[in-house]
């Protein structure tokens, strides 16, 4: 990675203020980039922006922030069209705003699956048709963040996988949508990562889940957004981030029987042991 890459290249980051999303906006901003992050709260907005700029490399160079929710259709819609105003159209957006929960089927409310797709996929889909009639214009790189549970299904992750799994096949859709106006389309697909999202998450991860979990490890949002950026650099699509994720997601696709095979496996130990 080098600074003039992203010399005067504008960056917008959903979720921005904290987990994948900050490291994201961190590591643009200290590659030269003018990064403007978008996240429910003034309060760490404001923080956190005041951080980024610690890490400045030109006097010339932008950090700036926005309150948005992106489950609201309407505030997105206003926020995006006074963003590109005032700060110009995006040359990369990261959709890194999302809700995580882990719980058996049967103890996950409705409420909290309409919660998670109006987050996910509503809130990766409202950015989108607000930005890409902009990015028309000009081309850029859209990078949307699923989950390595968008990829395989995962125990315990029936409305968490269903609106990541919706992720991919939305980004699926618009690669070859939008390569012909220079948008370039990757999808990024983290294991478990380090963030107060994940914090959250084990609140209610079943047993299961955990055991399922403690084969993949957990990566740094640091380290994840610095595989997201080599991974925009080499032109992937699939961002898989870590060599557990790659490992599980390539014997997935080899041998699907052997890996569920594996799953069941510990599974029945964890319920054992339970």
């Amino acid at each position: 990675m080098n600074t003039q890459r992203y010399r005067d290249r504008r960056v917008y980051v959903t979720g921005g203020s904290s987990g994948i999303g900050l490291s994201a906006a961190r590591q643009f901003f200290r590659l030269g980039a003018d990064v403007l992050i978008f996240a429910r709260s003034p309060e760490m907005l404001q923080r956190v922006a005041g951080e980024i700029d610690h890490h400045r490399v030109s006097q010339d160079q932008r950090i700036s922030w926005r309150v948005m929710d992106v489950s609201i259709r309407e505030q997105v819609n206003a926020e995006v069209l006074e963003a590109v105003g005032e700060f110009g159209i995006p040359d990369i957006v990261i959709n890194s705003a999302g809700q995580s929960y882990s719980q058996y089927f049967e103890q996950t409310t409705p409420e909290i699956f309409d919660s998670l797709i109006q987050t996910n996929l509503y809130g990766t889909w409202n950015v989108l048709s607000s930005l890409v009639p902009f990015m028309k214009t000009s081309g850029g790189h859209i990078v949307t963040v699923s989950s390595i549970a968008g990829l395989l299904g995962v125990f315990g992750y029936s409305a968490y996988g269903a609106s990541k799994f919706a992720v991919v096949g939305l980004s699926q859709s618009l690669r070859d949508e939008l390569l012909p106006y220079g948008i370039r389309v990757s999808v990024l697909c983290p294991p478990d990562t380090d963030t107060p999202m994940l914090e959250r998450e084990n609140l209610t991860k079943p047993p299961e889940t955990t055991a399922l979990s403690a084969g993949a490890g957990i990566m740094s949002p640091n380290d994840v957004a610095r595989a997201m950026i080599t991974g925009m650099e080499k032109g992937r699509f699939i961002i898989l981030p870590g060599f557990e994720a790659k490992g599980i997601h390539l014997l997935y696709r080899l041998v699907p029987g052997l890996v569920e095979k594996i799953i069941q496996y510990q599974i029945a130990r964890a319920q054992k042991g339970s």
